[in-house]
């Protein structure tokens, strides 16, 4: 009888956040996978559980993907986690599940937390309808990303990194000066705020605050 592929969602900063199912599910199955084994060995080292990291990330080929299927074929039970939140939005995963369902395997989702479900529920305007972009392209397709963002009828969410975040707010204010902005950053850790206002408004806070420009960013424009 084959085996089971669980994909969870682990914490996206505090490490409370894990559901229990989660961690049985972690202490239960024969082997883990994960994007950064150093990143979910931290995780598994603070719940002390031991147990055997095969990284499998977007850059994993095609013959080890296989091998992985094989696994689950032979009847082992394996885990797949992002380095956080739930897999699937912005991160490897999506092949591997694939994969498993071409080969008849059982895939089961252990939902949890998500930078996307979080900003959402304290966004505090209707979200009731929105469009999740993910991550805006480091270069070719980036002015084209901003406009569709720019264009859009609904409240548009995505992610950014520190390095981008200033410049990329700068070319949304060239193609839509008068949108509102609602910026998570650093969700579910110590240092968490959600900036609120006019993109002008945004980047003086962080042009005042240049140690605040680090971190994880999530970003409703509407």
């Amino acid at each position: 009888m084959a085996g089971i592929l669980y994909i969870v969602a682990t914490p996206i900063g505090n490490l409370s956040d894990i559901t229990l199912r989660a961690l049985e599910t972690l202490k239960t199955v024969d082997a883990i996978l994960c994007e950064d084994t150093r990143v979910t060995g931290k995780l598994l080292s603070h719940y002390e559980i031991k147990k055997s990291l095969l990284s499998c990330h977007e850059h994993t080929d095609e013959r080890k993907l296989g091998q992985i299927i094989e696994r689950l074929r032979k009847g082992e039970n394996l885990a797949f986690v992002s380095d956080a939140g739930t897999p699937g939005l912005s991160d490897p995963g999506n092949r591997l599940v694939e994969l498993a369902l071409a080969a008849e395997i059982s895939v089961v989702p252990l939902p949890g937390v998500s930078a996307l479900a979080t900003i959402v529920s304290v966004a505090g305007i209707s979200m009731q309808e929105f469009l999740f972009r993910g991550f805006p392209p480091h270069k070719k397709g980036r002015e084209t990303f901003f406009k569709a963002v720019a264009a859009s009828e609904v409240p548009v969410v995505y992610y950014e990194s520190p390095h981008r975040v200033m410049k990329n707010l700068e070319l949304l204010q060239k193609f839509a000066p008068d949108v509102k902005i609602i910026i998570g950053r650093e969700l579910t850790k110590m240092f968490e705020e959600v900036v609120r206002g006019s993109i002008e408004e945004g980047l003086r806070y962080f042009a005042e605050h240049p140690e605040k420009v680090k971190g994880e960013f999530t970003i409703i424009v509407y």
